[in-house]
């Protein structure tokens, strides 16, 4: 048995040339001291934080160490994003609790992901998370019981063409969005974690078989699964633009479970059983050369046969980074652009066979040019 030092030891080939340690991410995963930065240092960090929307995830980290020695303009923006999260934290608390009183009656049971789960599991990856939406999955059969009870508890379809809406049902992981009638707040109702069509299809009832209990009717997914939800959401089913926040999400949820010993070594074989192991990989290596991540070296070895072929691992390591960061290092590289929309391709590659690809791309493409 490897020492948990020797576990944790990040192999000295992590940060390739071509991927320096960018000064934000130092900041926001604690490697860069606050304290330290000057007036010029903060110039840069601000708007880049700012648009990747963690600017309250930074003022969270400049509180919790007392940074108080930043120039009275850096302060006020920190005041200003931590009031933002706080707000957010609050809305978000509401909507929970909007929807228990709506689905409670049910008796069904209901699992809260993503940011959702990471508040009412008192996370530190909740504190200064901006969510734009409350995610949750319920069993498929109770899915009509759960649609019918939000649309009488004021909940509306934010797509109401006819084409999204049977795109959704027949197709998709989840219903439609919707969006409250009042509050303006966006629902996303799930029945498994990728969609039906994907490549990938992990055994929603396993899922729910490890689920750990939270407050009536709540649950959340056991640690290893919500690594890996985490790691498929960002590297199966999303398009990665702008999309470093999910990634510290999942640096936050292996820095927090690593601490148990029994962790690691389970993660590849659940992984393997949820046919994530892909993902998997795909997330260990970037969330390690990008943010600096300690993963045990075994268990990337472990991974090693779930790895792509090299081109295209040469061509993803290329691709990642730049969509990735925010404003500034990468994602001002030559190429950005192209880089997003092959990773948007890719996404739906991965989401839907050929036939069914070209035929929804080339009706988007209609409504696109209809719209403008």
């Amino acid at each position: 048995m490897h020492s948990l030092a020797k576990r944790s030891a990040i192999r000295s080939r992590d940060l390739s040339p071509d991927m320096p340690r960018d000064m934000l991410v130092a900041a926001l995963t604690r490697g860069q001291d606050i304290a330290a930065l000057t007036a010029a240092d903060w110039d840069r960090l601000l708007p880049r934080a700012r648009v990747a929307r963690l600017l309250p995830r930074l003022a969270a980290i400049a509180e919790d160490t007392g940074c108080l020695r930043t120039p009275s303009r850096v302060q006020a923006q920190l005041i200003a994003a931590t009031v933002l999260g706080e707000s957010h934290t609050r809305s978000m608390l509401w909507e929970i609790g909007r929807v228990r009183r709506s689905l409670a009656p049910l008796g069904v049971p209901v699992l809260l992901l993503k940011g959702a789960a990471y508040l009412a599991a008192g996370l530190p990856s909740a504190r200064g998370r901006l969510a734009s939406d409350v995610d949750i999955m319920v069993p498929v059969e109770a899915l009509a019981a759960v649609e019918a009870a939000l649309l009488a508890a004021g909940w509306r379809f934010d797509k109401p063409d006819l084409y999204d809406q049977r795109y959704y049902r027949t197709w998709m992981h989840e219903l439609p969005p919707l969006r409250h009638r009042m509050r303006r707040t966006v629902l996303d109702v799930h029945h498994a974690i990728l969609p039906p069509t994907s490549r990938l299809r992990p055994d929603r009832e396993e899922l729910w078989r490890a689920a750990r209990p939270l407050t009536s009717p709540f649950l959340m997914l056991a640690p290893m699964d919500m690594v890996l939800h985490g790691t498929a959401h960002l590297f199966q089913d999303g398009d990665l633009d702008t999309r470093l926040r999910d990634l510290l999400d999942i640096h936050d949820l292996l820095e927090r479970f690593g601490r148990d010993p029994s962790f690691w070594p389970s993660l590849v074989g659940r992984a393997r059983a949820l046919d994530l192991a892909r993902p998997l990989y795909y997330a260990l290596r970037y969330s390690r050369r990008l943010l600096g991540t300690p993963v045990p070296a075994t268990v990337e070895a472990d991974l090693d046969a779930a790895a792509p072929p090299a081109i295209v691992r040469g061509l993803m390591d290329r691709l990642v980074p730049r969509v990735l960061m925010p404003s500034g290092a990468h994602s001002k590289a030559r190429g950005r652009g192209h880089a997003t929309k092959l990773l948007y391709i890719r996404s739906h590659w991965l989401r839907m066979p050929p036939l069914m690809l070209g035929s929804h791309l080339a009706r988007k493409a209609v409504l696109r040019v209809k719209a403008g």
